[in-house]
């Protein structure tokens, strides 16, 4: 019964991505081009097909898998305020797209910021998922250097604020105008993928996605330590790779394409296990899926400012929803700790 609740509150945010905007239409309407129908006001299809469908489409395979891969993070690292940036991969899209932006000194009012977004340039996405990968490769070799799981989070704390300082030395020498630029993208956006661009983001997500359901069943036993899971039959390193490839892969192609999306990852996971009462993985998986989808369409609901033709950033009211829940584990970490930690 709850996953029958997730799934329509996951079509109900789909649904209400497709009707909300600075052009209302109603939801009759949206199911109604969906199916192949035509509707009273010939604007509405082209707005639903070419804007709407496209933006529903990249909310939910953002939130979808960004849920998966924070859940994957705190498992691993069993650390609740995990998320899938915290090996560093974003901060490596970041660098990549800051040297095509600061380093050109591209102007805001063109270039890359032509058309429906930052993000929809090839050059940018290309830059971003170099940097992505070049982050995630060396986080592969120090996992198989390294054992110890916390040397593995330290090393990737470390790159990341490395990769954030070449950003700053970038943004002190940049124009104004590329600075803009690049703030724009770092605020995230679900309009920035295209319906030629689609395919290949829903691809790269759909893999990221197969490859955790691989480990799903093995990280239960993660759950109780790396010498359980070993003793009962599970490869530790394997697992840990695995976790680490899916994890990194989608939080690489999503900053590619729609910016660093924040507080989803982080905070999905934790409304998954509080809605089920549980920590098998085998069910929060497809759970963060649903609640991942659902908050990231109301998410792109809120941005939009339905009836107004101002937007807002995506990161801004992914935060709305987010940061309660950051605080709320916060809180009930230390109460569970009788107060020490305060």
């Amino acid at each position: 019964m709850t996953f029958v609740v997730l799934t329509i509150l996951a079509g109900v945010g789909l649904l209400a991505v497709g009707a909300f905007g600075s052009v209302l239409i109603p939801p009759r309407a949206v199911v109604t081009v969906l199916s192949g129908g035509t509707v009273e006001n010939p604007v509405w299809e082209p707005i639903i097909m070419e804007l709407r469908v496209p933006r529903a489409a990249t909310a939910a395979l953002v939130g979808g898998s960004l849920g998966v891969a924070g859940l994957q993070m705190q498992t691993l690292f069993r650390n609740g305020l995990a998320d899938p940036y915290i090996l560093g991969v974003s901060s490596g899209a970041s660098l990549g797209v800051a040297f095509v932006i600061l380093s050109a000194g591209i102007s805001a009012s063109g270039g890359l910021l032509a058309g429906s977004g930052l993000g929809s340039n090839l050059l940018v996405i290309v830059a971003a998922s170099l940097g992505a990968m070049a982050v995630l490769s060396v986080m592969l070799v120090v996992a198989s250097w390294f054992r110890n799981v916390a040397t593995v989070l330290i090393v990737g704390v470390a790159v990341g604020a490395f990769s954030y300082s070449i950003v700053s030395i970038l943004i002190y020498f940049s124009t104004p105008e590329s600075v803009q630029a690049f703030s724009v993208w770092t605020f995230g956006s679900f309009q920035s993928v295209t319906r030629a661009e689609l395919p290949v983001f829903a691809a790269v997500v759909l893999f990221g996605l197969g490859v955790g359901a691989v480990g799903v069943k093995n990280l239960n036993a993660m759950l109780l330590g790396d010498q359980y899971a070993a003793s009962v039959g599970v490869s530790v390193f394997w697992l840990r790779l695995v976790t680490m490839i899916s994890a990194s892969l989608i939080a690489g192609v999503v900053t590619s394409f729609c910016g660093p999306i924040g507080f989803i990852g982080l905070a999905v996971p934790h409304l998954a296990r509080g809605i089920l009462r549980t920590a098998d993985q085998r069910l929060l998986f497809p759970a963060c899926i649903l609640i991942g989808i659902a908050l990231a369409c109301f998410c792109a609901v809120l941005s939009q400012m339905p009836g107004r033709d101002a937007t807002l950033p995506i990161n801004a009211a992914t935060a709305l929803f987010g940061a309660p829940v950051v605080l709320w584990v916060l809180l009930r970490s230390a109460r569970e700790s009788g107060g020490a930690d305060l």
